[in-house]
């Protein structure tokens, strides 16, 4: 690294807001079209350069992934090695052993799932939920916020920044399994009991009176905060 800068001359930069709108106009010509021309049978989702393309049989995936691979060598592009795999969407059905019977698609992880019929009766089911890494990007922003440091917000001030942001997080991973979002109460209500303790502290506060504080709000206003909705659901 001696610090040079380089001019690009070619692709767009990592990240770059410009990337995925390019890429949905590219793929809808070289896969969209082609796919549905060449491989009407193969029903698929795509969303910016992500896609998930569907076959009855193993052997049907193999051919047809060497297919795409083939057409997006002919665009100028390249399969990604590793996150372009054979999935076995394995349930109550399909019950045969394969190496890989799970993926993520757009924050959510699809993979066999213990589910309940109308009838209360219970089976396997390869449904989705919010995948792993969500979560840990979930985490993350949280700890960004840094609000159990925020003595001088008001409990009004910080649920003013924490519902419309936790309301989005709700209403887009709740679509599928919303009691696999629980662990978000009990993470932010742990915020709630360090910020109640930080900004109370003159006042001797300490975890068992946070406790007492949080469960009075709860009682006395249970959608003050958005996450609590979660466990009414």
């Amino acid at each position: 690294m001696d610090g040079t800068i380089e001019e690009r001359s070619l692709g767009t930069p990592q990240g770059g807001v410009i990337s995925p709108l390019l890429a949905n106009l590219f793929l809808h010509y070289a896969f969209d079209h082609w796919m549905r021309s060449s491989h009407p049978s193969n029903p698929f989702e795509r969303y910016a350069d992500d896609a998930v393309v569907h076959c009855e049989t193993e052997a049907e995936a193999v051919k047809l992934k060497s297919e795409i691979a083939k057409r997006m060598e002919q665009c100028g592009l390249e399969l990604h090695s590793e996150k372009t795999k054979i999935v076995y969407c394995k349930d109550a059905s399909r019950t045969e052993d394969y190496k890989r019977h799970r993926f993520d698609f757009l924050g959510f992880c699809f993979r066999p799932r213990l589910s309940r019929n109308r009838h209360g009766q219970y089976f396997v089911n390869f449904s989705p939920a919010i995948a792993p890494k969500s979560k840990k990007s979930i985490y993350s922003k949280i700890r960004q916020w840094c609000l159990h440091k925020r003595s001088d917000l008001s409990v009004k001030e910080l649920a003013n920044i924490l519902n419309p942001v936790v309301r989005g997080w709700i209403e887009y991973y709740g679509a599928f399994f919303k009691s696999e979002l629980l662990f978000l109460v009990h993470h932010l209500d742990k915020l709630i009991y360090r910020w109640v303790n930080r900004k109370y502290k003159k006042q001797g506060s300490n975890f068992k009176k946070a406790n007492s504080w949080v469960k009075r709000i709860k009682s006395a206003m249970p959608n003050y905060f958005v996450h609590w909705s979660l466990l009414r659901a």
